[in-house]
């Protein structure tokens, strides 16, 4: 209650009607997998060039699948993704120490995360380009080659060096000039650096400010980088979720990411991980799922699986989604095409029908984007297996969702299927599931100033407007079946949904009843012949 303790007049501003629901987004995914090189902390990225500038480009598909489903994933109309890397547990990271007046103070740099690629990193350090304390300011160029240059190194940058034939350009350069000493100066090293660059990070070896600059030197290479020989196992994958947030990585990375709303591990059935492996980071995928409630699982039959009968979904769970079989796509790496499991693409997939339809609408007959197209020598397709109708029939009922090819019927590469893994029937549609994670988010997040308020009847009549408001609006995008909101949901928040023991111990209960749009799964047509005897 406000005080008045003087004559006056007093404005006040006060809160009615019903507080705004947001819904939540529902097409940013999340992908673990071993990448070229870049960091390990989880990283956002929106595009396939922003993805190649922190992670490079795409490796040998028997370390790991993860760079081609990331293409795939924006191919085919994704925009936002959250990338854990992982390595081998034996990486290590490679460094450079650049020498001061000091011997105990040295400037070192190390590559952003471990991998032998740091091996191809090279750093040159000169006067800065405008000295204005004291000659105390420099500059460090960082060079990064995908390829390793040919020895003796040549200085692709020096205009001398410019007919060398043997000169290979750099694939990425990175320059920061007028660079300082002092923390709380201009251009501090550290903070200047590690803010921006993509290759590595710098700091003291000493913590005391040091007193000179790093002395001038040509390129050199940074030392003892290794992407390491210990077998990938699910440990990997999965991560310690008893790390602290900040250096968690694999899948427990991404569980402290709550704008993720679809998970997947493309390599969860890499043939170098034993069924074993296989098989716990496939459970751990769609555990986080089921136990977060908030994101959904693609998942894809391991390869080689020709016999549909064979053919199963891993475990049964509303949260995810298994598809059938992998798809070709071009590699760069061999200027041939390779075989991959399809998780990238159809994550783009739900993405762009999300964006284009909403999540109610089922992530099906969508053509797929990012594939070869046309058959090739030697009986090789778009897709490792022709699926015919015949075992359609048998692998739909099994919740396992089937990527078709309708090339003669010139529509494409279709993923034609829309059923999650569960076996209740509730749940059987992708769409349905992903709906009730799209309502539920969003009203957990638009309620959350419920919290505290007086548990009576004012605060349930301003929650019932607050979440009758959005489901309306859910209903009108076409989400929710019924010719009016009465039809399509209820919300009761009164003294039938809880008893006053509820209210003395602080719980306010809210029961709300939607009805979901399902998929025309089957689309029949039922045509009969008329005679002019029986139309009279």
């Amino acid at each position: 209650m406000p005080e008045y303790l003087s004559p006056g007049v007093y404005v006040e501003e006060v809160s009615a009607g019903p507080v705004p629901i947001e819904g939540v987004s529902t097409s940013t995914a999340g992908f673990v997998g071993l990448t070229e090189r870049g960091p390990t902390a989880t990283r956002l990225v929106t595009s396939w060039l922003e993805y190649y500038r922190w992670f490079g480009g795409h490796i040998d598909p028997a370390d790991s699948f993860l760079p081609r489903a990331v293409q795939g994933f924006f191919d085919n109309g994704g925009q936002r993704l959250f990338i854990s890397r992982i390595t081998r547990t034996d990486a290590a990271a490679a460094n450079l120490d650049l020498a001061t007046a000091d011997p105990a103070q040295l400037l070192q740099l190390v590559a952003i995360g471990p991998g032998d690629w740091g091996n191809r990193l090279f750093a040159r350090v000169t006067g800065a380009s405008k000295t204005t304390l004291g000659g105390f300011q420099f500059r460090v160029t960082l060079l990064y080659y995908e390829i390793a240059p040919p020895v003796p190194f040549v200085d692709p940058l020096d205009p001398a060096n410019i007919a060398n034939r043997d000169r290979r350009e750099p694939d990425v350069i990175e320059e920061f000039d007028g660079l300082g000493l002092n923390p709380v100066g201009p251009g501090y090293a550290i903070t200047s650096v590690n803010a921006v660059s993509r290759l590595v990070r710098v700091d003291w070896t000493a913590a005391n400010t040091p007193q000179s600059r790093p002395a001038d030197v040509g390129f050199t290479p940074f030392l003892n980088g290794g992407d390491g020989v210990n077998a990938m196992t699910a440990a990997e994958y999965i991560g310690d979720p008893a790390q602290p947030v900040d250096v968690r990585s694999g899948l427990a990375a991404l569980e402290a990411i709550d704008e993720i709303s679809i998970l997947a591990v493309p390599d969860e059935i890499h043939p170098a991980l034993n069924a074993a492996n296989q098989t716990q980071v496939t459970n751990e995928l769609v555990n986080q799922c089921e136990r977060l409630r908030d994101r959904f699982a693609v998942l894809a039959v391991a390869s080689g699986q020709g016999d549909v009968q064979q053919i199963q979904p891993p475990r049964d769970s509303s949260y995810g989604a298994i598809y059938y079989p992998w798809i070709r796509v071009f590699d760069p790496v061999t200027s041939d095409t390779i075989l991959v499991p399809p998780q990238g693409h159809v994550v783009g997939i739900y993405a762009r029908t999300d964006v284009e339809r909403g999540v109610h609408k089922a992530p099906a007959n969508s053509e797929v984007r990012g594939i070869i197209t046309r058959d090739l020598n030697g009986n090789r397709g778009p897709l490792e297996f022709n699926v015919t109708k015949g075992q359609h029939d048998i692998l739909n009922p099994r919740g396992v969702n089937v990527v078709r090819d309708f090339r003669p019927a010139r529509r494409g590469i279709r993923v034609w299927g829309a059923r999650t893994m569960s076996s209740d029937t509730q749940w059987r549609y992708v769409n349905v599931r992903r709906l009730f994670i799209f309502v539920e988010e969003s009203i957990d997040q638009g309620t959350q100033w419920v919290v505290f308020e007086g548990n009576y009847e004012a605060t349930w009549a301003r929650v019932v407007r607050s979440i009758s408001n959005f489901l309306t609006s859910v209903w009108r995008d076409g989400a929710l079946a019924g010719t009016t909101p009465e039809e399509a949901f209820f919300v009761k928040c009164d003294r039938t949904t809880m008893t006053q023991d509820d209210i003395d111990n602080g719980r306010l209960i809210c029961l709300i009843g939607i009805a979901p749009v399902k998929p025309a799964e089957f689309v029949i047509f039922r045509i009969s012949q008329l005679t002019i005897e029986a139309q009279a």
